[in-house]
């Protein structure tokens, strides 16, 4: 079985980060291209699934659409 999952791949000054939305847990991929942090997300992902079961893929509430959105913290 396939399951689709949708991936945010950002650029970073010193390579790219990707996660995947969707996943119960925290699983992040990084690279210095982004077909490396693509690769790299794809094989965290699937260690995940097989270290935490199918249970990490939430299927009740699938990721229809993602926003980037903005706010301000103090700091």
């Amino acid at each position: 079985m396939v399951k689709q999952i949708k991936i945010i791949v950002e650029k970073h000054p010193d390579g790219y980060v990707a996660y995947p939305l969707g996943l119960k847990g925290v699983v992040v991929g990084e690279g210095d291209t982004y077909e490396e942090a693509f690769t790299d997300i794809k094989s965290a992902i699937q260690f995940h699934v097989e270290t935490f079961g199918c249970e990490v893929l939430e299927a009740d509430a699938p990721v229809l659409e993602a926003f980037i959105a903005e706010t301000g913290v103090s700091v």
